[in-house]
């Protein structure tokens, strides 16, 4: 009698495991400008600069209802790379440029709980996902850079199309992330970032600019603030104007995990003592119960409740 044949299992069947999933690790210090309700957002401190802008009204509903969760949308649009016809490397997915063209207030909800990812030339990379955020609306907000109708050649990253990078000095030492939405001078700022991965890197770079080395950061200390994250992150002046939907060395990718509208605090910004009106408006946004939020407002997530 001849050896057995081996059974052929179809292909189809392997063809159910395409694309990997998201990458996930491991989950500070008092400084000059960067404590809890002293750092300014994008209109603070000594920077400040009227731009060009539109904006965006608050409308009811802008942060739910018709947008496309990312995770359903990267499954609509296909990821961006397959690893069924390449084992060799896994190129993860990451949000693609109709993710950021949103309405500002939409993009600064639908940001919580994504994935920043920043690349060294060494190969290294380090990640957090978006726990808290900020919407300027441009225009008539008075707390943006881009109030009152005048566009500067600091400030233009802001009329760029959505998903641009605008980075900006305070106090001439410290930076800020911000990302362009919809709408002429609208802009959301990335205020905490809960680490992930990466973190011996991030304490190397945030001990570089810190004044008291000799104290350990805790894990949610290395990015609970608009500038630690981008000490973290080692993010300066250099990816002003760069696009989060095609960059190699800073990308954005989904979260693991949807939040939802009940885990989504709604309050005033912080550091904006000079915006009039503007001050109270729920413009920040982080998620309920995160350690790495910077500053819980207690009272407002009563009122959510």
């Amino acid at each position: 009698m001849g050896p057995k044949k081996r059974k052929v299992l179809p292909a189809r069947g392997r063809r159910r495991e395409l694309c990997a999933e998201l990458e996930r690790g491991l989950g500070a210090g008092e400084e000059p400008g960067l404590g809890a309700g002293e750092e300014p957002g994008l209109g603070a401190g000594e920077e400040l600069e009227p731009g060009l802008g539109a904006g965006e009204e608050l409308e009811p509903g802008l942060g739910a209802g018709e947008e496309l969760d990312p995770r359903q949308q990267q499954q609509e649009e296909g990821p961006l790379s397959s690893v069924y016809f390449n084992t060799a490397q896994v190129t993860h997915c990451r949000l693609s440029s109709s993710f950021f063209n949103r309405p500002c207030v939409t993009l600064a909800k639908e940001f919580l709980g994504q994935v920043m990812v920043r690349k060294f030339p060494d190969g290294r990379e380090v990640k957090g996902r978006i726990v808290e955020t900020e919407a300027y609306l441009g225009g008539e907000d008075q707390a943006s850079h881009s109030r009152g109708g005048r566009q500067t050649p600091r400030n233009v990253a802001m009329f760029m199309s959505p998903g641009t990078m605008y980075v900006y000095q305070i106090y001439g030492v410290y930076f800020c992330l911000n990302v362009s939405s919809q709408g002429d001078g609208a802009a959301v700022l990335l205020r905490s970032l809960e680490p992930l991965q990466g973190l011996d890197a991030m304490r190397h770079f945030r001990s570089q600019r810190r004044k008291d080395t000799g104290k350990l950061l805790k894990d949610h200390e290395l990015c609970n603030g608009p500038s630690k994250l981008c000490q973290a992150f080692d993010i300066t002046k250099t990816f002003d104007r760069g696009d989060l939907a095609t960059g190699t060395e800073i990308w954005m990718e989904p979260g693991p995990e949807s939040i939802s509208g009940a885990d989504i605090v709604s309050t005033s910004r912080i550091g904006i003592g000079y915006a009039g009106e503007w001050v109270s408006k729920p413009l920040r946004f982080y998620i309920k119960g995160n350690k790495c939020v910077s500053v819980v407002d207690r009272k407002a997530e009563k009122v959510n409740d």
